[in-house]
């Protein structure tokens, strides 16, 4: 990309079938360089770009103006990169029925959801419920860390806060959970319980998760995702 360049978008690994795999990358993220480069090797990341926020003279910052435009001028952009870049724009339509199609097709392969925004709005950091809205496919929220069991270099589960209020612990992480979440964990002092009695180590940093919900008797809840 040209100096001078900004975008908002995602790097993601798929798997021998096609399928984006988020559990692919968080691990790829957790690896030391020399096992990093073997992996790129075999499974190359692709970065999917999802808005411009500046680009190079004489557009510049590209933020007050509408979507339409920023799409516009980011498809101009990377058009211009070899055909073999790793770099690619994110699929977009304005026709209802084909976006309903990717929804209703795509997430076998790994697609989480859409993000339905406004073309004339403009791109605003963070969670803006007037200009975009994002619509999972899965019954997934998000939840703040409240704490940790295990280690804060090894932690086992999550202690989470969620919508309604209520402290859960979370289901055993994954190892390449464990390891993206790992080096944000501030501890504090002491021990706190969750309403079903689990104790846990609270944090004193903000960590934002993604999680599905359980229906025990514990509200047992899954992460998924670090946000």
């Amino acid at each position: 990309l040209p100096a001078g360049t900004v975008l908002d978008g995602e790097a993601v690994i798929t798997t021998e079938d096609g399928r984006i795999s988020f559990e692919a990358a968080q691990a790829r993220a957790a690896s030391a360089p020399v096992r990093a480069r073997r992996l790129a090797s075999q499974r190359p990341a692709h970065y999917i770009a999802f808005d411009a926020l500046q680009l190079p003279s004489p557009n510049g910052d590209m933020r007050a103006r509408p979507y339409s435009e920023r799409r516009a001028a980011l498809l101009s952009l990377l058009a211009e990169l070899p055909a073999n870049t790793p770099i690619q724009a994110v699929s977009a339509t304005t026709d209802r029925d084909t976006a309903l199609t990717w929804y209703n097709t795509l997430h076998h392969q790994g697609i989480e959801g859409i993000v339905a925004k406004r073309t004339t709005s403009p791109y605003r950091a963070g969670r803006n419920g007037t200009s975009w809205l994002k619509i999972r496919h899965a019954d997934t929220i998000e939840a703040t860390v409240a704490g940790f069991t295990g280690t804060a270099r090894q932690p086992r589960a999550l202690a989470v806060r969620l919508p309604d209020g209520r402290i859960a612990l979370s289901q055993r992480l994954t190892t390449a959970l464990a390891a993206a979440i790992a080096p944000r964990l501030v501890p504090q002092p002491g021990r706190a319980y969750t309403q079903g009695g689990d104790a846990y180590t609270p944090v004193s940093r903000e960590i934002v998760v993604e999680v599905v919900a359980g229906t025990t008797r514990h509200a047992v809840v899954t992460v998924v995702r670090l946000r």
